[in-house]
């Protein structure tokens, strides 16, 4: 041997090694040559095989510079030292040669050797420092294997100077001890971080995460969490607990990465497959997007001579994650091989156990070794772990984030495809399953390895009766595999009828003040209910499903060892089955049940992952909106026009027929122009297209300068008032003010508790129509733009504001004045101020021209005109006429932002026109409007926009979802058992006892029988012990199947009652409970809170269970065979229960954390999608992007620590297991001479798999608290006030009730919650039947209220209303609104048939449904439909246009025909004709009705009887119109406002 020639002094060769000396001795030691050799080379070794991969790794993540510190200084001087100590051993064997002693070889070859790898270290120690590494693996790793080494060679110098008669080579032994020493110290050294390098992210970090800073050790074992569970367990956690993401792990890292990798993979994928004649130039996009080739190039392109290449978003993933991932499979593969170790040591165990002349040391050393591995296998495993689950993290937020950035820009009819509901499951459900399969994806080489080593292992243990085995596991796996491929197909028809469930109760949320109106909620619930039966029916064969799945699971270990056995006792009578082969191959085959029941759930995870892959990648493939199909250009180059359309022909998607048809328009700039026309004659989709919303056909559109656009409906953020109207630019106080007087804001600004610092809800909800309007206004006009598209913004507004904002804003003296205008409009009377006016018809320009040109033209425009405007006309010229300067006082008044009310408001700003000065009024304490509230208001503010910081706090609308805080309590566990049923729960318990005992018997008489003595080579009773230990398993099986069934179908139970419970108490909140919660947050309880108790909790219980019996199985195994252990197990156990209460305090608070900010990432989703338009007109893609990804950071650093948390505790549970095993073991060995090899092996084998088992508890306990909380949260809502009953028996009215219709309203008041002012105060009316009465008032003056209050959607506060002399708050709600019909504000469809929206209960016949679509005037456009009555509308009647929809809610009054009417500014959307055929038919269909209007065009009630002028709430005026203007009050300044005196 080559390294023995090294040892060759002149007295001769030593050995390498000798048997005799290192294993059959009472006291071994290794040859000194091998210490010489082999124990010094093998650290020099590691470090040079480490470090050409290490200093390349260290040179590409530079980290920045690390200052010189006492620490580093210290470690180097060390290394410099240790060099110095090697090499004097070096020179000392030359002084030795000149001294002619001649030595072996190896003393100059080992210090040269050691020598060289310390100047290395050193170097490196340097090195990591200039790069910036705080903490080192290699080089701790390093100083440990040599101290190890250094640790034999110490012991054997000491025994060889110890005993007698022995020479010391003095020099050596003292290098060696000095060397010995530097390495320790070297090691405890480098267990400690350096400091952070300069210029690092986390200097400027308020709240770093110490993982960037922590030392190996730390991270190995995650020690540096501890901080946070000590945090968490004091005291529950809050979101500013929580450490910043490491930089890594932020969006802004991992989205543009990989959305870079897919544009480039779609555009090459794109090349690939389209030769193409002609291509012109690709435009730079902005990142993010990856547009089509433009529409010329879509003309010229050759047929494709292939099927489109589908891009590979799978590579894109690869790319993006890949290289970090790839670690994963070292830290697996190093863990599968370790895995082996175990059994291996158990059969020598038992040999050892068997042998009597083995030395003890021997067994002392198995021990120690069998521990070691686990301790081993522990650290890499949860490495591993840990980088699946980051993988999983980043993967979940490029997803969002690519998702995010794609929403903003595909086009229209991509956007039809997805619905908001399938896109914002992409989000979650999709993303979610990429996480799960980070987890998984490596067994798909794993397992097969593990089975294949298992297999050879058996194999040499039992021959050829293994096969017997695994012909049993192979049987199974197709068994598994079509248990998994059915469940595959229920899973499918599962997230259907999800899906659909889920998209109507979004639209339920949505749309629950219609439904309260109509009173449909029995209806909906009915059609939710429905789809919940269907889905239920798929769930139960999924239950199914999982018990023979569960049953296959738990007993196919049991027959693999069963047939295994049988064979190799049967075979040949010589096959005795001793301990060691038993236990060994128990051991094996519980090593081999894991991969093989784990690949059909990984096959199957990858076929999910798959699907969501496939779907994720059609919607990344999704068409883009052309960011060039309109040509934005700057003022300068502008030729004095703004906007340019020549003949372009517009279409929603490239396969519909064109919307607008041969577009030519030039609009100079500074202009006001006005697009008029029917409904749905493409005035808004005229916007759209110069917007670039459209896809554009032919033509050529350019703008210049930027966009401004204020949608039809307006679009509201979930965000305080000022931040609606700033929107993202920054902010100038003056001009702010500017705005919002001239939108009239102000007044409302008053109403609102905290000024313009209110939250406004979701959509808006606590704003009226006509404020939400004039905030999307406000928002227009304060960024300044040069271009304004103004979509019809004053129809929900009064006609006194909307003529004080024409004024003040959009008309020729506004603000906007030196702005190009483009507005679409439905009111005549602003008509003569336009410079241009466009009409439209059936999406073509059919005439163009000023409103003096157009009437000379005299065509259909001035027909149109003569209808409408006569009155109109008169007194608007009138007013032009006289000019604006010299107005009367009392015109001046008139249009302040108060009106009349000017006079007595508290706080108002009168604004004196002429010099432009605020006059700002002194308030008095005695004025009228505090006198009565009892307040006394001193501040004389702005118009409140500025209140007091404490009254701004005190008022938030929405309730975030909010993270409840503690343990879970028992009553929710208890509630839980409710729902399943007593009956079933205490079954299953029982039968999970039944399985549990069997199975510890079986194993136990394996035991006795592997004791049994052998005679002859033979053993005795082989049949008998095969027999029972059959029937044992047997009995085992069935209890499994019983339990499994007990709990699948306990638990679908238990989904069906809480489901219907949620569903119908929620249906009962009252109105406020919707305003105050966002529907994120309910839909939010009806997806993934339902979801994790239809498929999650069964599931759980049955692992918890099961787990739970199998470590107290496992203690009492270990108890049997060494009863010594009872002093190590309570201890032990203490310690597990600690660490994991610990734990648990810390999760399930994260966990919580975690859901509670995962709901703000999909409400500004959502928010995103309705208004993108929006967004993209005003190109804050940027911003909108900007906060997605701090939501979802917001939300990823709850589940960063949470994860790491998990690591943190399996790390230390898994210890308190590999403890249990050390002394299972040590008291194994401690007793070899009483115990039998039957005992041993049964509770080292069971103490083997303890780790795993108590790994499992404890996820199992910990995923059983966070899973319950899918219950808790669910109840809690089955708590929430309730409205009033829906029917009441006892009171319930007549049916022919009301038959007169007379409503009186005595002393009455609401307000809309318990703590603030009376929103309507002494109401005192009689309204006889059939009487007509209009309501008008400015915004906010409470006319809404009215008519809320006649619905009870808000209890009265004070008085009553009787209808027919019945008090309305006696009688149920549904007796109530089933008999009083509403045309509401925002006409709100669901998504289903036409009928279905007209007449959920299918009361009507179709006759009468055919009638009342004729008189709404919709049956030309219904009739002419393909489906007719069954056509299809989108979720929330998208595919109507706003007119449109407005007369199907006309059609659904016509049809119920109730004795009372209430419009509710029905006529705000619609052009004038309509506006005048619904009200002729209201005046001919509702003759004999009660009939009250909430009006904002005047002129449709100056023929009703009667009108109410409310303002502040109270009572203004009452009477006809004509007497009410005779007194010359508040509504002749309305009406002269409105042009009608």
């Amino acid at each position: 041997m080559d390294v023995q020639r090294l040892c060759r002094g002149p007295a001769g060769s030593e050995p390498l090694w000798d048997w005799n000396l290192t294993w059959y001795t009472e006291n071994p030691d290794f040859t000194k040559c091998f210490q010489k050799t082999v124990l010094t080379w093998i650290p020099c070794i590691y470090l040079w095989a480490c470090f050409p991969i290490y200093f390349v790794y260290l040179q590409r993540h530079d980290r920045g510079y690390i200052q010189m510190s006492h620490l580093n200084k210290a470690k180097t001087a060390l290394g410099l030292l240790l060099w110095i100590v090697c090499w004097a051993d070096l020179f000392y064997s030359f002084w030795e040669r000149s001294h002619n002693i001649f030595r072996a070889p190896v003393f100059l070859v080992s210090p040269t050797i050691l020598g060289i790898t310390m100047l290395l270290a050193t170097f490196l120690i340097q090195y990591e420092r200039m790069k910036g590494a705080q903490s080192s693996g290699v080089m701790l790793l390093f100083w440990l294997i040599a101290l190890l080494c250094a640790t034999v060679t110490f012991r054997s110098k000491i025994m060889h100077a110890s005993s007698t008669g022995s020479e010391v080579d003095v020099f050596r032994y003292i290098t060696f001890y000095i060397y010995f020493t530097l390495v320790l110290i070297q090691l405890i050294l480098s267990c400690f971080p350096e400091r952070p390098p300069l210029f690092s992210e986390t200097i400027h970090d308020p709240n770093p995460c110490p993982e960037s800073s922590a030392s190996f050790l730390s991270r190995i074992t995650f020690w540096w969490i501890t901080g946070l569970m000590v945090q968490g367990y004091r005291q529950p956690l809050e979101a500013k607990h929580l450490w910043s993401l490491n930089k890594e792990d932020t969006s802004e890292e991992v989205v543009p990465d990989m959305v870079q990798n897919w544009a480039k993979e779609y555009a090459k994928a794109k090349t690939l497959s389209t030769p193409m004649l002609y291509s012109p130039k690709k435009p730079t996009k902005s990142s993010g997007s990856n547009g089509d080739v433009t529409e010329e190039a879509e003309a010229l392109i050759i047929k494709p001579s292939q099927r489109d290449k589908e891009p590979s978003l799978a590579k894109v993933l690869y790319k993006s994650f890949g290289p970090y991932f790839l670690m994963s499979f070292l830290f697996k593969a190093f863990h599968d091989l370790m895995m082996f170790t175990g059994p291996e040591l158990l059969r020598l165990l038992i040999n050892f156990v068997n042998d009597e002349n083995a030395p003890n040391w021997q067994g002392y050393l198995y021990t120690a070794l069998l521990f070691v591995s686990t301790g081993l296998q522990t650290l890499v495993l949860h490495q591993y772990f840990h980088i699946c689950f980051v993988t999983g993290m980043r993967l979940k937020t490029a997803v969002i984030g690519a998702v995010y950035r794609k929403a903003l820009v595909i086009t229209n009819s991509a956007r039809k495809t997805s619905t908001v509901g399938e896109i914002v499951n992409l989000m979650s459900v999709d993303a979610q399953r990429f996480m799960d399969l980070a987890t998984y994806i490596n067994m798909v080489w794993s397992a097969p390895l593990q089975v294949i080593l298992a297999l050879c292992l058996l194999w040499q243990n039992l021959g050829a009766s293994v096969l017997a085995g695994v012909a049993v596991m192979l049987l199974l796996v197709p068994v598994n595999a079509v248990i998994a491929m059915k469940t595959k197909t229920y899973q499918v028809a599962h997230m259907n009828c999800k899906d659909n469930r889920i998209k109507l109760m979004n639209e339920i949320l949505n749309g629950i003040k219609v439904l309260k109106l109509y009173a449909w909620e029995l209806a909906f619930k009915e059609k939710v209910l429905g789809i919940r039966r269907e889905e239920l029916k798929v769930l139960k064969k999924s239950a199914y499903l999982s018990a023979v799945g569960t049953f296959t699971w738990v007993c196919a270990p049991f027959l693999v060892a069963l047939s295994t056995f049988a064979v190799f006792v049967k075979t040949a009578d010589q096959n005795v089955l001793d301990a060691q082969k038993a236990f060994v191959s128990l051991a094996l085959f519980n090593i081999l049940r894991f991969p093989l029941n784990i690949l059909p759930m990984v096959i199957s995870s990858i076929v999910q992952a798959s699907v969501s892959l496939k779907r994720l990648r059609v919607f990344l493939s999704h068409e883009e909106l052309d960011p060039d199909s309109i040509v934005r250009g700057s003022i300068k180059d502008s030729d004095g026009n703004s906007i340019i359309v020549k003949s372009a022909t517009f279409s929603w998607s490239r396969n519909d027929p064109p919307s607008l048809n041969n577009i030519s328009l030039a609009i100079p700039e500074h202009r006001l122009v006005a697009v008029v026309g029917q409904v749905g004659c493409g005035k808004s989709s005229l916007l759209s297209a110069l917007l670039g919303e459209m896809e554009k056909r032919e033509g050529l559109v350019s703008l210049k300068g930027s966009i401004a656009y204020v949608p039809q409906q307006a679009w509201i953020q979930n965000a305080t008032l000022k931040e609606n109207i700033i929107f993202g630019r920054e902010v100038k106080e003056n001009y702010y003010k500017r705005v919002i007087e001239a939108c009239a804001l102000l007044p409302d600004l008053e109403i609102f508790p905290s000024g313009d610092q209110t939250e406004i809800g979701e959509k808006g909800v606590n704003l009226s129509g006509g404020q939400k309007q004039r905030v999307s206004l406000a928002r227009a006009v304060y960024c300044n733009a040069d271009v304004y598209l103004l979509d019809d913004p004053l129809s929900a507004v009064d006609a006194h504001v909307g003529k004080h904002i024409f004024e003040k804003v959009i008309g020729p003296k506004g603000i906007l004045k030196n702005k190009t205008r483009v507005l679409v409009t439905h009111g005549v009377g602003y008509l003569p101020f336009m410079d241009t006016i466009v009409v439209m018809t059936e999406g073509k320009i059919s005439e163009m021209g000023s409103y003096q040109e157009l009437l000379k033209q005299d065509r259909a425009f001035a027909e149109f005109l003569r209808t409408y405007a006569s009155a109109e006309q008169n007194v608007d010229k009138e007013a032009s006429g006289r000019g604006e300067g010299t107005r009367s006082d009392e015109d001046e008044d008139a249009n302040s932002p108060t009106t009349k009310e000017g006079k007595h408001m508290e706080n108002g700003v009168l604004v004196n026109e002429a010099s432009g000065k605020e006059v700002m009024r002194q308030l008095s304490n005695s004025s009228m409007h505090s006198g009565e509230t009892g307040k006394s208001l001193k501040q004389n503010s702005t118009a409140e926009l500025q209140k007091t910081p404490e009254e701004k706090g005190a008022w938030k609308l929405t309730e975030a979802d909010t993270a409840k805080t503690g343990k879970v309590k028992p009553a929710v566990y208890w509630e839980y058992m409710k729902a399943i049923g007593l009956c079933i729960t205490f079954m299953s318990i029982f039968l999970f006892l039944c399985n549990h005992i069997a199975s510890l018997a079986s194993n136990y008489w394996l035991s006795l029988w592997t004791d049994d003595p052998v005679i002859n080579g033979t053993q005795q009773h082989t049949d008998l012990r095969l027999g029972v230990y059959g029937a044992l398993g047997t009995s085992q099986g069935i209890a499994v199947f019983g339990y499994s069934m007990a709990v699948s179908i306990g638990g679908i139970f238990a989904s069906r009652r809480l489901h219907v419970n949620l569903l119908h108490n929620i249906l009962r909140c009252p109105m406020s409970f919707f305003e105050r919660t966002p529907s994120g947050n309910l839909v939010n309880r009806f997806s993934k809170e339902i979801d994790t108790i239809d498929s999650i909790i069964p599931q759980v219980i049955k692992m918890f269970m099961g787990s739970m019996f199998n470590v107290i199985g496992a203690c009492i195994i270990i108890l049997l065979a060494t009863p010594v252990a009872a002093v190590v197990i309570p201890p032990l156990g203490f310690i597990y229960f600690f660490v994991q209460r610990f734990y648990v305090a810390t999760s399930r608070q994260l966990k919580r954390l975690e859901s509670v900010s995962r709901s703000p990432v999909y409400s500004h989703f959502n928010e995103t999608l309705l208004g993108v338009s929006v967004i993209r007109a005003f190109e804050e893609q940027k911003r909108f992007i900007k906060q997605s990804d701090v939501k979802v950071d917001e939300n990823q650093k709850a589940y960063y620590p949470s994860i790491v948390a998990n690591r943190w505790l399996a790390v230390r549970l898994e210890y308190v297991g590999n403890f249990i095993v050390l002394f299972a073991s040590l008291f194994a060995v401690i007793a070899r001479n009483s115990l039998s090899p039957g005992l041993v092996g049964l509770s080292i084998s069971y103490s083997l798999q303890i780790t795993t088992y108590l790994n499992w508890l404890v996820r199992m306990s910990s995923e059983m608290e966070t899973n319950i909380v899918a219950v808790e949260r669910v109840k809690e809502y089955s708590e929430k006030e309730k409205e009033a009953e829906w029917t009441i028996k006892q009171t319930a009215p007549p049916s022919n009730w009301p038959h007169e219709g007379k409503v009186e309203f005595k002393g009455y008041g609401l307000r809309y919650r318990d703590n603030m002012d009376l929103v309507l105060r002494d109401i005192n009316i009689t309204i006889d039947g059939g009487e007509k009465v209009g309501i008008v008032g400015r915004t906010g003056a409470g006319k809404s209220s009215l008519t809320l209050g006649l619905f009870r959607i808000n209890e009265a506060a004070e008085g009553e209303i009787l209808i027919d002399g019945i008090n309305i708050a006696k009688i149920g709600l549904h007796d109530l609104r089933f008999k009083v019909t509403i045309i509401p504000q925002d006409p709100i469809l669901f998504s289903g048939s036409l009928r279905m929206n007209l007449d959920p209960f299918d009361q009507y016949s179709d006759e009468d449904v055919w009638t009342s679509l004729e008189l709404a005037h919709l049956k030309n456009f219904v009739s002419a439909l393909p489906d007719k009555l069954n056509h299809e509308c989108s979720e929330g009647g998208e595919n109507l246009s706003v007119g449109q929809r407005q007369l199907v809610c006309l059609a659904r009054a016509l049809l119920r025909k109730s004795k009372i009417l209430v419009l509710d500014e029905a006529t705000a959307a619609v052009d004038l004709e309509t506006d005048d055929l619904i009200q002729s038919t209201i005046r001919t269909q509702f003759e004999g009705c009660t009939v009250l209007t909430i009006a904002h065009r005047l002129n449709t009630i100056m023929d009703y009887t009667r009108v109410i002028v409310l303002d502040k709430g109270e009572i203004a005026e009452y009477g006809s119109p004509a007497s009410l203007i005779q007194k010359r009050g508040m509504f002749y300044s309305m009406a002269k406002d409105s042009g009608l005196v």
